[in-house]
C-alpha cells in the first residue's frame, strides 16, 4: 500500500458523477471528516458486540482501529473496508459461557477460527475464488448463517429479555422503526440509535418507577438500578484498555469453527460489492483479503478483544458518498484508536441495562439468522431439489434444536458446530451418490449484500 494519494482534482468535494478512488484523496480535513463519519458508522455494533460477549469494549474499539491499519497493509490499499467487531460470535460466546468457559476461553476459541479463516485465504489466493464456490455454494452457507442466528433465540429469552421485560419491548420497537421508517445514513446505525434510546429510557424509567425487583446479568434476582453509573464516575478520562491472554479448549473451539464459514461468505460478499462499487476486479484479491481478516482476527483477540470482520455499515457509507479513498479509513482507524484510550467511554458502554441489550438482541440475531434466507433467494437456491433440502434441513433443526452427539465425558457435539457438520458432509456425500439430474452445478456464491448486518 502506498503510503503517498493522489489528490483527486482540488481536493474539494467531487464533482456530481464523480468518484473518489481507492488510491485518491480529498483534502487532509475532508478526508478526516470522511474518516470520522465511517466511525459513526461502525461505531455501534464495534461495541455491541464485546457488550454481549463479556469482552472490555474500548479494547474492541481501539483494537478494530489497528485491524483496519493492518487490512489495508496486506491488501495492499485496493480494498476499502473497515473491520470492526464480528457478531457472528456472540452466540459461541453464549454458549462456551454456559458450558463454564471463561472470557479468556471464549477469546481463545475466536483466535483459532481467526488462524482457520487465515489459512482458507491462503488456500483460495493460491487456487482462485472458485474453491469457496465449489466447498461452500449457497444452500450451504444460508444454512450455516441461519443456524447461527437462530441459535442465538435462547439467549434473548433467558438471558436479556427477563431483565427489564418493557424496557426491551421499548427498545426494540424503536430500533424496528429507526431501521424501516428513518431513511439514509441513519438507518445504518439504527442497532446505535436504539441502544442510546434504551438507555434514555431506563434513565428515566428509574427516575418515575425507583428500583426494578428482577433478575440481573449475573442471574440474581434483586431490587436495583436499570443503568448504574458508579463505574463510569470513578473511571479515568485516559488510559490503557485491560488485556488477557487467550485460553484455548478444544469443545470451545470446535463449537466456534462453524462461524469460518460465515465469514468467508460475508468476505466474499463484501468483496464483490467493493468491487461493483469502485469498478475493479478484485476477484485476485479476495484470498488477500481474507488472510486479512484472518490476521486481524488473530492480532485482535490475542489481546483480548473480539474478532474482526469487514463491515457492512461502511461500505453503506462509501455508497452513500463515492468517495472510496482508503486515506477516509486510516483516518477512521486512528480515530478508534484514540477512542479506544478513553477508559470512561468503556464504562458508560458496560452499564447499560440488561432490557436494552434484550429489545437489540431480538431484533439482532433473528436478521443474522434471515441472513440464510437471502442468501439462498439471491442465488435462487431450489429446494424442489432433495439434495438441496434433506441434508439442510437436518442440519438446521439440529442448530436451531441445540441437539448434541456426545462422544466421550469430555467431548460433545452441539448444536452449532454439529449442525453445521450435518449441513456441510450431508450435503457433499449425498451429492457423490445423487442421480445426475440432481447434481446439476450450484451457482456461483453471492453472498450478503452491502445492507446486512454483522456477521
Amino acid at each position: 500500500m502506498a503510503l503517498g494519494w493522489k489528490l483527486h482534482g482540488d481536493g474539494g468535494t467531487p464533482a456530481p458523477g464523480e468518484v473518489v478512488r481507492p488510491g485518491e484523496r480529498l483534502s487532509w480535513p475532508r478526508t478526516a471528516g470522511l474518516g470520522a463519519q465511517h466511525v459513526v458508522a461502525m461505531f455501534g455494533a464495534t461495541f455491541v458486540a464485546p457488550v454481549l460477549m463479556g469482552l472490555d469494549p474500548n479494547l474492541a474499539v481501539l483494537l478494530s482501529g489497528v485491524a483496519t491499519i493492518l487490512f489495508l497493509l496486506i491488501t495492499r490499499g485496493r480494498i476499502p473496508s473497515y473491520l470492526g467487531s464480528s457478531l457472528s460470535f456472540v452466540g459461541v460466546a453464549a454458549s462456551i459461557k454456559a458450558a463454564g468457559g471463561g472470557i479468556g476461553t471464549v477469546t481463545g476459541a475466536m483466535f483459532a477460527v481467526g488462524a482457520v479463516l487465515l489459512a482458507a485465504g491462503v488456500v483460495v489466493q493460491l487456487l482462485g475464488a472458485r474453491v469457496v464456490h465449489a466447498v461452500l455454494p449457497p444452500v450451504v452457507t444460508g444454512a450455516v448463517v441461519m443456524i447461527i442466528g437462530f441459535n442465538l433465540a435462547p439467549v434473548v429469552a433467558r438471558t436479556y429479555w427477563p431483565q427489564d421485560q418493557w424496557i426491551a419491548l421499548l427498545t426494540m420497537a424503536f430500533t424496528l422503526c429507526a431501521m424501516v421508517v428513518v431513511r439514509g445514513f441513519w438507518s445504518r446505525i439504527a442497532v446505535f440509535l436504539g441502544l442510546i434510546f434504551g438507555y434514555l429510557v431506563s434513565w428515566v424509567f428509574d427516575r418515575v418507577f425507583g428500583r426494578i425487583h428482577s433478575v440481573t446479568g449475573a442471574g440474581q434476582v434483586t431490587d436495583h438500578w436499570r443503568v448504574d453509573l458508579e463505574g463510569v464516575r470513578h473511571a479515568d478520562w485516559f488510559g490503557l484498555p485491560s488485556l488477557h491472554a487467550p485460553d484455548f479448549k478444544l469443545s470451545a473451539v470446535l463449537l466456534a469453527l462453524p462461524v469460518v464459514v460465515a465469514l468467508i461468505a460475508e468476505n466474499a460478499g463484501h468483496v464483490k460489492a467493493v468491487a461493483e462499487m469502485t469498478g475493479d476486479d478484485l476477484d485476485p484479491d479476495l484470498g488477500r483479503a481474507i488472510i486479512a481478516d484472518g490476521a486481524a482476527s488473530m492480532l485482535s483477540t490475542a489481546a483480548g478483544g473480539p474478532a474482526t470482520t469487514t463491515y457492512a455499515e461502511n461500505i453503506g457509507v462509501m455508497a452513500a458518498t463515492r468517495v472510496y479513498s482508503t486515506a477516509a479509513y486510516l483516518c477512521a482507524a486512528l480515530f478508534a484508536i484514540l477512542c479506544g484510550l478513553c477508559p470512561k467511554f468503556g464504562a458508560v458502554v458496560a452499564a447499560t441495562p440488561g432490557g436494552v441489550l434484550g429489545g437489540i438482541t431480538v431484533v439482532l440475531y433473528g436478521m443474522i439468522g434471515l441472513l440464510g434466507a437471502k442468501i439462498w433467494h439471491q442465488n435462487r437456491v431450489d429446494f424442489g431439489n432433495p439434495l438441496n433440502l434433506v441434508p439442510i434441513a437436518a442440519g438446521i433443526i439440529i442448530g436451531i434444536g441445540d441437539v448434541s452427539i456426545r462422544f466421550s465425558a469430555d467431548f460433545t457435539l452441539d448444536g452449532i458446530p454439529l449442525g453445521t457438520v450435518v449441513t456441510i458432509a450431508g450435503y457433499h456425500l449425498l451429492r457423490l451418490f445423487a442421480p445426475p439430474h440432481l447434481r446439476s452445478d450450484p451457482p456461483l456464491l453471492d453472498a450478503t449484500e452491502p445492507d446486512n448486518p454483522r456477521n
